[in-house]
């Protein structure tokens, strides 16, 4: 997998994570970084400015690195922690909401994050830069079915928690002291028809200004950290 950036680069190194390879701009002269990559022994490839943007058309900031593809968790490590509090989301496609979606998370002491494989964005580099080294300390179960992966979580004694514009129940209303699972919908589409009718419970997020909707990242944080204070 390929990731950019000098912050991307130091959490590496701070995480001692594994990295195959390091492409450096001719002229890259961060003096951090570079102490960094001669402790760890790496022989840097250099480029030109028009070479680095072959291999990543982002703002790399002089630095791409190549590094082992993410590490998925199974959902067997996650199903039985006792009164699990765990963030489900059904087809987030931004990488940016995804990042900030697993700095919330960790930050509030999720459990774990469930994506599903197909439609959905994965962890790429952008969401490792802007997780902001939270994806280190956070558990990411990719699943071929949500709604299968929902139906076990429940013989499983979870419940689920949806999030929908429509429901009469706000969110603040529950005091959440049960194992969980919290969903979150796709940015334009909201929650799946049947994954809504599989949840167990609905809540909405009151809306009192003139838009009617919040990002999903903002929406997850607001939901989070809620659940979090009522499961004290």
């Amino acid at each position: 997998m390929i990731v950019i950036g000098k912050n991307v680069a130091l959490e590496l190194f701070k995480n001692n994570n594994k990295i195959n390879k390091i492409y450096l701009y001719e002229n890259f002269n961060d003096k951090k970084i570079l102490n960094e990559i001669q402790k760890r022994n790496i022989e840097p490839t250099y480029k030109t400015k028009d070479e680095l943007y072959k291999i990543d058309k982002g703002n790399h900031q002089g630095i791409i690195l190549d590094i082992p593809n993410f590490k998925y968790s199974e959902l067997e490590d996650v199903r039985d922690i006792e009164n699990g509090f765990i963030v489900m989301l059904d087809h987030i496609e931004d990488p940016h909401n995804f990042g900030a979606i697993i700095r919330t998370c960790e930050a509030a002491g999720v459990d774990a994050i469930i994506i599903p494989k197909d439609r959905s964005v994965e962890v790429n580099s952008t969401v490792m830069k802007v997780s902001s080294g939270a994806l280190n300390n956070m558990k990411i179960v990719m699943v071929t079915n949500l709604n299968n992966t929902i139906k076990r979580m429940k013989q499983d004694g979870y419940w689920i928690i949806g999030t929908t514009m429509d429901s009469k129940d706000e969110y603040s209303k529950f005091d959440y002291n049960f194992p969980l699972v919290l969903v979150i919908g796709n940015e334009g589409e909201g929650i799946s028809r049947l994954t809504k009718e599989l949840c167990d419970v609905l809540v909405t997020i009151p809306m009192r200004g003139k838009i009617n909707s919040l990002n999903a990242s903002v929406a997850t944080g607001i939901l989070v950290y809620e659940i979090t204070k009522k499961r004290k």
